[in-house]
């Protein structure tokens, strides 16, 4: 049952990931297109959708995950398949920004399926097993990773338009296959009495972080961590546009690449590494590999040393596995969706603050206000918040 479940839940967010893989590098530039084609005003349009997604995400996710701990999981996930399919289609035939803007709402508001595919496993695996298994769940982010941008960006070649439909005809056939095979994780005795709404909302599920002091300082590393990562798809596109030339194609192929990378770490090594060093260890070996990534983003002069950072800023993938390891051992399993939730309002907390500073950041970085150019700059922010992750993970992994 448990390796079956593995199978259909990675299957699930493996799709997932395709659908939202297909549309990140047309979705910048259709915001361009609407904005007249000029670089700075998009960039800081696409920093207010993505905080616009956050924030509905913010208040979402709580009620999602007080309803998978209530209900089981299984609902949820098949839900959250179905809102994102009919949302690209809406997308797909968006005539103007406003319409598009409404399409990242509904986004926001339906894109549930991988935070509680971390309580799924938290209710299958064992402790001991649970960074390999939330490896092979990240690995299905470097998966989506590898065909669906490249795949978006040949799309968005032909029409800007043509990924949302192929995104929205993979999200519905998630829903398919998830309402046919994916099995319940959460059985009736095991799930709460009764919809904790006390905490299904945003500010009631960070007050559930307060309840739990053993995994606080756990949660304040997974919120530097969303912080540090929205520097991608707040500026990447764009800015490999404007730093190095890369087109919707090649920045399909970086992606792609990227997700090679990131495969590789955490499906082949996050497994053997744990093993050989534990989950403490390869919490902070991923956070430091972070560290180096950004730092060589940050000032990389051409392309090809941008290139160069991917294989190290793969190994930041070794973080976030180990630390949900960490985490799902200091608390129950009734609590386990509650907690997924809460992780996801934190990243989503993050999402609302950061598109718009890397966005703002890099428009000024560019638009000549500040009197030179440093494209990087974004980078060079992200950088300094995963130095701050690194410290502090390293004191609140300590054994206790």
């Amino acid at each position: 049952m448990r390796n079956a479940a593995m199978v259909f839940v990675f299957i699930v967010v493996l799709l997932d990931i395709l659908a939202f893989g297909l549309i990140i590098p047309v979705l910048p530039h259709l915001i361009e297109q609407f904005v007249g084609g000029d670089t700075a005003t998009a960039a800081r349009w696409v920093g207010v959708f993505g905080m616009v997604f956050a924030a509905v995400q913010f208040a979402c996710a709580p009620i999602q995950g007080a309803l998978s701990d209530r209900f089981g999981r299984r609902p949820v996930i098949l839900l959250s398949c179905l809102g994102l399919g009919l949302d690209f289609i809406l997308m797909a035939v968006a005539q103007s920004l406003p319409l598009l803007f409404i399409g990242r709402l509904i986004s926001g508001a339906t894109a549930a399926s991988y935070s509680i595919a971390n309580a799924y496993i938290a209710d299958v695996v064992p402790p001991e097993r649970r960074a390999r298994a939330y490896g092979l769940l990240g690995s299905a982010f470097g998966l989506g990773f590898i065909v669906g941008p490249v795949a978006g960006g040949l799309l968005g070649d032909i029409d800007l338009r043509l990924p949302f439909w192929v995104a929205a005809g993979l999200a519905l056939g998630n829903f398919g296959y998830g309402l046919l095979v994916l099995p319940e994780s959460l059985p009736p005795e095991r799930r709460s009495a009764r919809v904790d709404w006390r905490h299904a909302n945003p500010l009631g599920a960070l007050a559930l972080l307060r309840r739990y002091p053993q995994v606080l300082g756990l949660a304040t590393v997974v919120l530097l961590g969303a912080l540090a990562h929205y520097v991608f798809p707040s500026v990447f596109v764009l800015f490999a546009d404007h730093a190095y030339g890369w087109g919707i194609r090649e920045v399909g192929y970086v992606l792609a690449a990227v997700g090679v990378c990131t495969a590789i770490v955490q499906a082949g090594l996050i497994g053997r590494i744990v093993a050989a060093i534990g989950e403490r260890r390869a919490l902070l070996l991923g956070q430091a590999a972070g560290l180096g990534g950004f730092a060589l983003y940050s000032i990389a002069p051409s392309g090809a040393w941008f290139l160069a950072g991917i294989p190290v800023m793969a190994f930041w993938g070794l973080a976030n596995p180990s630390l949900q390891a960490l985490a799902t051992r200091r608390l129950g399993p009734d609590v386990q969706g509650r907690l997924q939730g809460a992780f996801m309002s934190l990243a989503s907390l993050a999402g609302i603050v950061a598109p718009v500073v890397f966005s703002q950041v890099f428009a000024a970085s560019i638009d000549g206000s500040l009197g030179f150019e440093f494209p990087g700059a974004p980078f060079a922010l992200s950088m300094l918040i995963v130095g701050l992750a690194l410290w502090v993970s390293e004191r609140a992994s300590r054994p206790r």
